[in-house]
């Protein structure tokens, strides 16, 4: 029996829709037009790519967006100036600094002269110790629809042993943080195994809901999965084949052929995570735009 297809598409498009009545709705009760800054430095095409998916859905659900491009000369403090210009604009609710950076600027001094209450990408200092002690905030665009993916799959998550693979910042820090938390769509039993582990396949044969979010292609096998556990692929890997367009196709971190045979419900790559993370963006600049 093979597991059953997690469609993130098709819920990324129920939570944009959701976003969409919702913003008419503050357009019509309070006037307000939920507003979201792009800054762009230098000319990587998967970055320029990424934001300009990111503005189409901005046009979608009814946003206001802008896009400010900055040559890969630009300073650190430019950067910084442009973000405090949208710091005070009162009709941008969420900035987005796209990633990754060229070498001389650094990624964290930019992250945190972004106000986090407009810090729609999660990343703030502020935003993450709310979200380790629990509180309302802007959460990581990813990990949060890691959870939406998982609460609208019908999939119970409270007392569940959940492991991540990977310990990012952008990924397995906050999903470990968010489904431990004793809430709603949470208060699972949390491991998170990496590099440091030896055998992951120890750690992963446990649980009752995996995450691979390690960066690697293929690098969790069906032997490596417990029979029935729930399987979220996180990675987005790029290896050659010659037979594709392009030359290369996209694999996640799961080698999905034999874990569709083991698992009782598993993403897809792509289809499955990706889609949700621009999704949850949208909403994150809508709570933005109501904290208001």
């Amino acid at each position: 029996m093979l597991a059953k297809i997690i469609d993130g598409k098709k819920i990324a498009e129920e939570i944009k829709e959701e976003v969409k009545q919702k913003t008419l709705q503050l357009k019509s009760e309070k006037g307000i037009t939920p507003g979201l800054a792009f800054i762009l430095v230098g000319e990587n095409p998967a970055s320029q790519s990424y934001v300009k998916s990111k503005n189409k859905t901005c046009e979608e659900v009814g946003f206001y967006s802008i896009t400010e491009k900055l040559p890969s000369s630009t300073t650190q403090q430019e950067v910084i100036q442009l973000i405090k210009k949208f710091n005070n604009n009162g009709k941008i609710h969420g900035i987005l600094v796209q990633l990754p950076l060229p070498t001389h600027i650094d990624e964290q001094k930019i992250i945190e002269a972004i106000d986090y209450r407009k810090d729609v990408d999660g990343f703030h200092p502020i935003n993450v110790g709310k979200l380790v002690i629990g509180q309302e905030c802007l959460r990581p665009c990813t990990p949060a629809g890691i959870q939406e993916l998982l609460m609208r799959s019908g999939v119970e998550i409270s007392g569940k042993h959940v492991v991540v693979v990977g310990r990012s910042n952008i990924v397995g820090k906050p999903i470990a943080n968010i489904l431990m938390q004793k809430q709603k769509g949470a208060n699972a039993v949390v491991t998170i195994a990496h590099t440091g582990a030896g055998d992951i396949s120890f750690y992963t044969k446990q649980a009752d809901i995996l995450i691979a979010a390690i960066g690697k292609p293929k690098i969790i096998t069906g032997a490596m999965i417990k029979p029935g556990a729930v399987v979220i692929d996180v990675g987005i890997n790029r290896v050659d084949d010659l037979t594709a367009k392009n030359g290369y196709r996209i694999v996640g971190d799961v080698d999905f052929d034999s874990a569709v045979k083991v698992a009782s419900l598993i993403t897809p790559v792509p289809g499955g995570v990706g889609p949700m993370t621009i999704a949850m963006l949208m909403s994150n600049t809508l709570k933005a735009a109501q904290y208001v």
